[in-house]
């Protein structure tokens, strides 16, 4: 592939990218470096936990780049009330997007009235902000996945999404393929977790996914191969 080629294939994929920073111990200087990558490597967002979603909206104000926050994390087990609290007043704070757990429990007892009861409270909660609902695919199995994606799909999420990167595994191929084949054109596909280099990004982008998130964005974009672990 020929320098230029490359350099457009790298910025196509930046656009794609959820730039990410969710580690418990992130301080806000942290924060503001991921703001100033993403404002440099045109991310699609970047994404935070809910205390730093006001930062980074005030930091990225009059840019391209989004505020993506996160409710529910990681475990996805606060109630539906509690996350539409949450939803509202990550909304208020800035955030374009929220990126929810839904309750996996639920969706593992067979229990699918609560699992939509849970998104749809989100979705009414966000005031038309994009939604995207974190399934945790490793606690899943396939017939599980796909009822999560067909009911993220009737409540009108706007994506399914594969991982928090907080649990047992994080995205893979078989997922990502899964979960496309069954929200068709309709809802977008993200894959996270554990995506730490160009190839696996884009791997994951020709298995259906066209959001990715990452921490590793800046070694992803670049082709460097000492990306940090950890999301």
């Amino acid at each position: 592939m020929s320098t230029n080629k490359a350099a457009e294939a790298s910025i196509e994929l930046a656009g794609l990218i959820d730039h990410t920073v969710l580690k418990p111990d992130a301080s806000r200087a942290d924060v503001a470096r991921h703001c100033d990558e993403a404002l440099e490597h045109g991310f699609a967002s970047v994404c935070v936990n809910g205390v730093h979603a006001g930062f980074v909206a005030q930091r990225l104000k009059n840019s391209a780049v989004m505020t993506c926050a996160v409710l529910g994390f990681p475990l996805g087990a606060s109630g539906a009330e509690s996350k539409a609290l949450e939803a509202a007043a990550l909304v208020k704070a800035g955030a374009d997007e929220l990126d929810m757990v839904l309750d996996i429990g639920a969706l593992r007892e067979g229990d699918l009235a609560r699992v939509e009861a849970d998104i749809r409270a989100v979705r009414e909660a966000c005031h038309g902000k994009v939604l995207k609902v974190i399934l945790e695919t490793a606690l899943l199995n396939d017939a599980q996945k796909e009822t999560a994606c067909r009911i993220a799909a009737e409540v009108g999420a706007d994506f399914v999404k594969t991982s928090t990167g907080f649990s047992t595994g994080g995205a893979t191929i078989d997922d990502v393929k899964l979960m496309r084949r069954i929200v068709g054109d309709k809802l977008g596909v993200k894959a996270s977790g554990g995506i730490r280099d160009a190839q696996t990004a884009v791997a994951m982008v020709e298995a259906g996914a066209n959001r990715i998130g990452a921490s590793a964005s800046v070694a992803i974009v670049s082709g460097a191969s000492d990306a940090p672990a950890g999301y």
